[in-house]
């Protein structure tokens, strides 16, 4: 696939190296920190929650006004390799001073940059392939992503055994440098800034481009306000699944826990990667719609199985099916959101506020099923998450409509 560029230079490489390396460096401290802080540093957990929280909070109330940014920059590189910056310094701190101050702050900016990546990658994306060309090129860049947290996971675990837990946070700068240099790779002269912010569509356009819409197009837009929803539920429902299912192995194989949590993230994102590839390749004769509601199917009845049995082995091959889900979701989502905001110039816009709602989602599934699990059971939490997915589905197949424009053949 090669791609249609300003200056023809662009090796597709480089953009897979990015999307590869952006995952080591989001996946290596994540799933780490808080098990090294309770662990080795003995912090409370009301110390740990509180980071976090505040952190996630920090990242949610930024992702929509970084969105905007992006859109207005020429300098989508540079934002990158910035935000690659400071993110290589916080687990340095953390590793050199893992108190609470300063792994608060750290988190915090952490929180804040990390919001960069998705919506800048992608309008980068967009500058620098055709529309034609931009549903198999989405699914390549999630494809790389989930290898990217496969390779991660496995090489912080070999660090972990070998060395420590701490040793972890140093991988973070090392993948930094690394991700920088993939994207300094990419020519700026190959990226097309209106394709890049979705203000145009026709490479081969000439005059002087429309200007960009308001910020009320969020609300105005009625296909993107239905699938903020949606994607809300979705979060809403699929963010509480895979803790739920580590508190019960942990609970039935103490010893094992570890180990079988680290299975089913793998696998699952194993699966991810073939399914990004498949509706890379199918999302234009397909359409988005059959796709995305194969994914919305998959949640609620993942939630439902999990009920059937606490055997670890039934447990963990559930919890592949999210790979299916989940490997459409990522795919599919920057796609959907390009066709919906495709003329406004207001792409990454969009793609923070529907970041956000993600956010929200997720945010509100945690206390959620803690409560409901402390008063009715795991049961009754997984069946809850599968009522909020079922939801979801329902509303994506009556109000949702088809984004993907049908080309004639002969184009």
């Amino acid at each position: 696939m090669t791609p249609v560029t300003r200056a023809g230079r662009f090796n597709p490489r480089s953009l897979d190296a990015v999307n590869f390396l952006l995952a080591d460096v989001r996946g290596a401290l994540g799933p780490y920190l808080n098990v090294f802080l309770v662990t080795q540093q003995h912090w409370s957990q009301s110390e740990v929650g509180l980071v976090t929280t505040v952190s996630g909070l920090l990242g949610l109330s930024v992702q929509t006004p970084i969105g905007a940014a992006i859109d207005e920059t020429h300098a989508k590189r540079g934002a990158i390799v910035l935000a690659l910056a400071v993110l290589a310094v916080g687990p340095i701190v953390i590793f050199a001073m893992p108190r609470f101050w300063p792994v608060a702050i750290a988190n915090s900016l952490m929180a804040v940059v990390g919001d960069v990546f998705g919506p800048a990658v992608a309008a980068v994306t967009l500058g620098l392939y055709s529309r034609k060309q931009l549903a198999r090129r989405m699914g390549r860049n999630s494809a790389f992503d989930h290898a990217g947290n496969v390779a991660i996971a496995v090489a912080a675990g070999a660090v972990g055994y070998e060395f420590s837990q701490r040793a972890v946070f140093l991988l973070v700068p090392v993948f930094t440098v690394l991700a920088g240099l993939a994207v300094l790779s990419i020519p700026t002269a190959a990226i097309d800034y209106d394709r890049a912010r979705d203000l145009r569509d026709d490479p081969e356009a000439s005059g002087s481009p429309v200007s960009a819409a308001g910020y009320g197009i969020l609300l105005q837009s009625r296909p993107l306000v239905i699938f903020g929803l949606c994607v809300m539920l979705f979060h809403l429902a699929n963010a509480p699944l895979l803790p739920l299912v580590g508190q019960k192995l942990a609970a039935a194989y103490p010893k094992e826990a570890t180990a079988m949590m680290s299975t089913c993230i793998i696998a699952a994102q194993l699966v991810m990667l073939p399914i990004a590839l498949l509706v890379g390749r199918t999302a234009d004769t397909w359409g988005r719609k059959p796709l995305f509601l194969a994914g919305f199917a998959v949640l609620p009845l993942r939630a439902v199985l999990y009920t059937f049995s606490d055997n670890s082995i039934w447990l963990i091959g559930v919890q592949v099916l999210d790979g299916v889900g989940a490997g459409i979701f990522g795919a599919l989502t920057p796609l959907v959101i390009a066709d919906i905001m495709r003329g406004t110039g207001r792409y990454n816009l969009a793609q923070g506020a529907i970041a956000t709602v993600q956010g929200i989602g997720a945010s509100l599934s945690g206390l959620a099923a803690g409560v409901i699990v402390d008063h009715f059971g795991y049961s009754a939490a997984f069946l809850a998450a599968g009522g909020a997915a079922f939801v979801a589905l329902v509303v994506f197949a009556l109000q949702m409509p088809e984004t993907a424009e049908r080309e004639s053949p002969g184009v």
